[in-house]
C-alpha cells in the first residue's frame, strides 16, 4: 500500500515542480466507496512531510444542493433518494470554483488570491458555506469528487481545468460494504441492511454512470485498502 501512495506522490510532485512557481491542480475522481478522500488526505500528508512543496485537499461534497432547495422541487422524494447523483450537485457553482482556481494557478504564491470553498456537514446533512480556506501558499491543491471526470454537459468542462487527473476504480462488493457502513455512521440509515438498500438504489447507479462516462485521466488507480 505504501508503494502505491509513494508512486502517486512522486508523480504529483514531479508535475508540481515542473509548474513552479505556479500551482498544480489535481483532481481525484471515482465511484462512491472508492476511497477518494482517504487517498487525497494521505497524499497531502506525504507531500507535506517529504518535500518543500505544500499540498491541501478539498472535497467537492460541499457543493451538494441544500435540502431546503430540494424541498421545493416537484420530484422532492426522488431527489432525496438519489442525493449524490450528478443532478443533486450545483454543477454551475463547482465549475465557477474550479475555473477560478485554474485561472489563478499560473500565478506565484505572492500573487494568488485566497480561495474559499464550502464543506459538507454530515450532522446537518447540508453544506456549510465558506468553511474551507485554500491558502495562496499551497503549491498543490487536490480536489476530490465523484464526477470530476464525468463526460456529461458542464461536468466535462472541469477536466480542462485540472493539471493532473486521477481515476480510482473499486470492486463493487468492496464499495457496497464501505458505503453502507458510511450511511449508518453518518446517521443516513439506521441499519446496515438499510445502508445496503440505499447503495443499491442510488450509489451503485452513480458508480455505474461514472464507469461508463469517464474522460481520459493521467493515472488509473485501484482502490487502496483502508486500514482500520
Amino acid at each position: 500500500m505504501d508503494d502505491i501512495y509513494n508512486q502517486i506522490t512522486a508523480s504529483i510532485e514531479q508535475a508540481a515542480n515542473a509548474k513552479l512557481p505556479g500551482r498544480l491542480l489535481v483532481g481525484i475522481a471515482g465511484p462512491p466507496g472508492c476511497g477518494k478522500s482517504t487517498i487525497a488526505e494521505q497524499l497531502v500528508r506525504n507531500i507535506n512531510t517529504s518535500s518543500t512543496l505544500t499540498a491541501q485537499a478539498v472535497s467537492l461534497d460541499g457543493f451538494h444542493i441544500r435540502r431546503s432547495v430540494l424541498d421545493t422541487w416537484p420530484n422532492r422524494e426522488e431527489a432525496y433518494i438519489r442525493r449524490g447523483a450528478p443532478w443533486t450537485f450545483d454543477v454551475d457553482a463547482i465549475l465557477k470554483f474550479v475555473t477560478a482556481l485554474s485561472q489563478s494557478a499560473a500565478l506565484s504564491a505572492e500573487r494568488r488570491p485566497q480561495s474559499i470553498a464550502p464543506s459538507f456537514d454530515h450532522a446537518l446533512k447540508d453544506p456549510k458555506d465558506a468553511d474551507v480556506v485554500i491558502s495562496p501558499e499551497s503549491s498543490i491543491v487536490i480536489l476530490d469528487g465523484n464526477y470530476l471526470l464525468l463526460d456529461e454537459e458542464k461536468w466535462r468542462d472541469l477536466s480542462s481545468c485540472l493539471d493532473y487527473k486521477i481515476m480510482v476504480t473499486v470492486d463493487r462488493a468492496v464499495a457496497r460494504e464501505r458505503v453502507a457502513k458510511r450511511h449508518v455512521l453518518a446517521g443516513i440509515e439506521p441499519t446496515l441492511e438499510k445502508g445496503f438498500e440505499r447503495f443499491d438504489r442510488n450509489d451503485r447507479i452513480n458508480g455505474d454512470l461514472i464507469g461508463t462516462k469517464m474522460l481520459p485521466c493521467d493515472m488509473l488507480v485501484e482502490s487502496i485498502p483502508v486500514v482500520v
